[in-house]
């Protein structure tokens, strides 16, 4: 059994192996930045196992990065100018996407270009068609 984390403030994904005393670094950890091989706060990770990857809410960098699980060295950007705070993915492979800014959860299937909001969009409030900072 292996679990993922978001280590934020160290601007890393760590893979922690059950049974391990400590983790390893499987994405970012080359300090906080905007490059192809580092991160800055990525606030989720989740694995795509059909593609034997990582999906990576990149919060400050303002994307979602897909870095490889094996021997990875830098990710690739799969959606930009997003302030992803949260994501996860259902059976069929549609990314679910947390947009923390705009207040809205986004649904992007596999094979598609455009996106659909599925929840939230109406700007921030109480209303049961709003949301307000999901996560």
């Amino acid at each position: 059994q292996t679990i993922y984390i978001a280590d934020a403030s160290n601007h890393r994904i760590v893979e922690w192996k059950w049974g391990a005393t400590s983790g390893q670094v499987v994405a970012g950890g080359t300090g906080q930045g905007n490059g192809t091989h580092q991160l800055s706060d990525p606030l989720d990770v989740i694995v795509d196992k059909e593609k034997d990857s990582l999906i990576i809410c990149d919060y400050s960098n303002r994307r979602v990065v897909r870095w490889p699980r094996r021997n990875g060295t830098s990710g690739e950007t799969i959606i930009s100018n997003i302030n992803c705070a949260g994501l996860t993915m259902d059976e069929n492979g549609s990314l679910y996407v947390v947009d923390y800014g705009k207040h809205e959860v986004r649904r992007y299937r596999r094979g598609e270009s455009q996106e659909i909001v599925v929840a939230g969009g109406n700007g921030s409030g109480n209303r049961l068609d709003q949301l307000s900072y999901p996560r």
